[in-house]
């Protein structure tokens, strides 16, 4: 049977197929799928972890064990996971274990766009890169019993492109490969130095090996055709080189790509006339080429900045400018930008106008939907640097203020998924260290901005089962912190008395806002516990008075012409605007 899949569903059905039985993540865009998709097989465990390296260990216990384990993240997420990645790489697997690292090439929802190949090489383990969803399906077998093969974890590459785009994959029945057997291995997987000492040599033996594997293996293929020209690639690139070459040139296209077949190339690169290296972002491919000789134009035509696409290939290779790419460059200059915005009744966006209102004051801010609390009109946040690290980060600047005498107070902002994620032991260095910053967990009852995964404190797991809800209040209260205040975010008055107090301790202070996302499917809790019952608001004309201050909360179902005016078909009542008012000129519908 044949089905239409993004690359997301086609991993996990890969995983599924080839006897998978153990997943774990943190949800992050473009990789979330890939769990909330083997969550749908009833042979899959599969859970959220509070974060990637979480993730990656519980994988690697797993595959320890005996399991067929794999471990997912977008490409920042293999930055939190690191530790265990390069010791893992050391030791080797027991069973097989896949590492998908979803890349982000254009930064479509994240803060950079590091090109996760050279993670491979740097941990000196295998890379498999799939170029559509049949090869994301099929290769994951591959990828599993390379890793048995060679006793290796492996590096899964994909981008934004393969996990969301969609195209047909044929599915197989699944293969039940069970657990291999657990032996008890000091020598192999306790990695003190002197273990570690021998297992490294034991690496560079694999890594030749794989490179023998890799010039015979039929994940690396070429397709002869037209031999003045030559081009060698992988992943998505190879995609974007078929639809402006076609058949006229000949391709190396490589789908196992760490350790790289040089023999292969070389011959390859002998039988053409002029050879270009097409990929994404990073010269990853090229470099090595190029650093055993082997001539190639790559980078120096392409740009290692931002998604790659066919347009730019034919512009940048052949000369040739697309008509649909020159109409929406003119397009664009005549469209106003339309930033993305926190929605309309985010239970957030009380917090930050109150924010925004209190002067002397640096916000440290996290990854999350509200990071937007940065943008105008609100402007009411200075910094954004990696989850977790708003509240470390606003340490630091209130220790330097502190000790050079300068009056400012510094507030971190932080959601409940971040601060699960790192933002804890950041707290807990708050306190260790008597720190007198302020700290604010947005807890909107769910993962928000990757699309509402549960987490340690919603109550429930990936597999929708009933657990123990983490009570952030008192967890904050059993690390040391004594000033402990929860409010509701959409009561104005509320979020000013917080703040006034905690800005007036020379201690810790954590402020705790707690409503659900105004986008969240209610739990039973959430139900019982906060008034959900939809509401409206509308303005008043006789007592508009133009002054334009409800425009200033940022929400976007309000406008203005001639006076303020509230789009019903997106206002969800959340009341911010009507107590921004100074002349009482909203109100609630039918009153």
């Amino acid at each position: 049977m044949k089905k239409l899949m993004t690359g997301n569903e086609a991993i996990a059905r890969g995983f599924y197929e080839a006897g998978g039985t153990i997943a774990c993540a943190y949800p992050g865009t473009p990789s979330t799928e890939v769990l909330e998709n083997t969550a749908l097989y009833k042979d899959i465990y599969s859970e959220w972890a509070p974060n990637e390296k979480v993730a990656m260990e519980v994988a690697i216990g797993s595959s320890i064990a005996g399991a067929r384990s794999l471990a997912a993240m977008k490409h920042v997420g293999v930055n939190v996971a690191a530790d265990p990645l390069m010791t893992f790489g050391y030791t080797g697997v027991n069973g097989g274990f896949v590492l998908i690292s979803a890349d982000d090439p254009g930064m479509h929802s994240s803060q950079n766009e590091q090109d996760n190949r050279y993670y491979a090489k740097f941990a000196k383990i295998a890379m498999i890169e799939p170029s559509d969803s049949q090869e994301a399906k099929d290769f994951m077998r591959d990828a599993l019993e390379i890793s048995e093969k060679f006793d290796v974890p492996v590096l899964y590459r994909v981008t934004t492109r393969i996990c969301h785009s969609k195209t047909l994959v044929e599915l197989g029945e699944r293969e039940e490969v069970g657990i291999k057997p657990y032996n008890k291995n000091i020598a192999k997987f306790v990695a003190t130095p002197g273990n570690g000492r021998k297992l490294h040599v034991i690496v560079e033996d694999k890594l030749k090996k794989m490179e023998e594997f890799s010039n015979e293996t039929h994940l690396n293929k070429i397709e002869w055709n037209d031999k003045k020209i030559g081009v060698i690639t992988s992943g998505i690139s190879y995609q974007y080189a078929k639809e402006v070459f076609g058949d006229n040139v000949s391709y190396l296209k490589l789908g196992f790509t760490h350790p790289l077949p040089f023999k292969k190339i070389e011959d390859f690169a002998k039988e053409v006339e002029t050879l270009y290296v097409i990929e994404e972002l990073e010269p990853y491919i090229e470099e090595q080429l190029k650093t055993r000789g082997i001539n190639c134009i790559g980078k120096e035509k392409i740009s290692n900045i931002g998604e790659l696409n066919p347009d730019i290939i034919a512009n940048s290779l052949l000369g040739i400018e697309s008509e649909v790419a020159a109409a929406v460059a003119e397009l664009k200059e005549d469209v106003i930008s339309r930033p993305p915005t926190l929605c309309a009744g985010c239970p957030h966006r009380g917090l930050f106008y109150t924010l925004s209102k209190k002067k002397n004051v640096m916000i440290t801010g996290d990854i999350g939907c509200y990071t937007l609390g940065s943008a105008e009109p609100l402007n009411a946040m200075d910094t954004c640097i990696c989850m977790g690290a708003s509240i470390s980060a606003g340490h630091g600047a209130q220790k330097a203020f502190n000790f050079h005498n300068v009056d400012k107070k510094v507030v971190s902002v932080i959601g409940d998924s971040t601060f699960f994620h790192t933002g804890i032991l950041s707290l807990i260095d708050v306190v260790y260290n008597k720190g007198n910053s302020v700290t604010i967990i947005l807890d909107n009852r769910i993962t928000g901005m990757t699309g509402h995964q549960q987490n340690p404190g919603t109550g429930y797991t990936l597999m929708g089962e009933e657990t123990n809800q983490i009570d952030i209040p008192n967890l904050c209260k059993s690390i040391g912190v004594k000033n402990v205040t929860v409010v509701n975010p959409l009561n104005l008055k509320e979020n000013d008395e917080a703040l006034n107090n905690a800005l007036a301790c020379d201690e810790p202070s954590v402020i705790i806002t707690q409503w659900p996302c105004v986008l969240k499917k209610f739990s039973k809790e959430d139900k019982e516990r906060f008034d959900c019952t939809p509401k409206s608001y509308e303005v008043n004309e006789d007592k508009c008075k133009k002054c334009k201050m409800c425009i200033k909360s940022g929400c976007p179902a309000i406008s203005f012409d001639e006076y303020s005016k509230i789009d019903k078909t997106m206002c969800v009542g959340c009341s911010v605007c009507a107590q921004v008012c100074p002349f009482h000129a909203i109100e609630k519908v039918g009153e």
